[in-house]
């Protein structure tokens, strides 16, 4: 009698969206060369959900990017021995939950996310940086920022700034949506 192995499915077989979905959390050292690891590594783990439109995916990577340049930008994730973590999650079956937390506010500048309204339209034109939230903003669904723990002798300790993106069903060449008349 042979043994023959079963075969497996393979790691990377996307899996449908569902209520409660958690990815692992990952920390990157808070280097902005890291960027290019939190791209990937969240390209990656949107790859395995299952009808993921490819544009909303490579949405999320650009705000997950933009977020953690600015964790590293105006937190102490970016002082020697920093870090950032990334959070992904859903808390609905069409609810992607995308977090980056950072190791809080630096001494020397402490600033917290939000947008640069006070700016003039020259100044806009001429600002090489600043859009960031802004492009999150335009982006999300949702978005905002909170205290990584909410007790006020606590205050600094880190920032999260999250995101939410509403999943729509993708629809495959030649196939009419749903309730869609011919």
């Amino acid at each position: 009698m042979t043994i023959v192995p079963r075969p497996r499915a393979p790691f990377h077989t996307p899996t449908p969206p569902f209520a409660g979905r958690r990815w692992a959390s990952r920390v990157y050292p808070g280097d902005l060369s890291q960027a290019a690891w939190v791209r990937e590594d969240l390209r990656a783990d949107l790859f395995r959900l299952e009808g993921l439109c490819p544009d909303l995916a490579e949405t999320v990577v650009l705000c997950a990017s933009e977020m953690f340049a600015n964790g590293v930008d105006h937190s102490r994730s970016g002082e020697a021995d920093g870090r950032v973590i990334r959070n992904l999650s859903m808390p609905a079956a069409d609810v992607l939950h995308l977090g980056v937390v950072d190791d809080g506010v630096r001494e020397a500048a402490p600033t917290l996310p939000e947008i640069p309204y006070q700016r003039t339209d020259e100044e806009w034109a001429e600002a090489e940086r600043g859009r960031g939230l802004l492009l999150i903003n335009s982006l999300a669904t949702r978005w905002g920022s909170r205290a990584v723990v909410d007790f006020p002798f606590c205050a600094g300790l880190g920032t999260v700034v999250w995101a939410e993106f509403t999943l729509t069903p993708t629809t495959h060449a030649g196939t009419a949506p749903a309730g869609a008349d011919r």
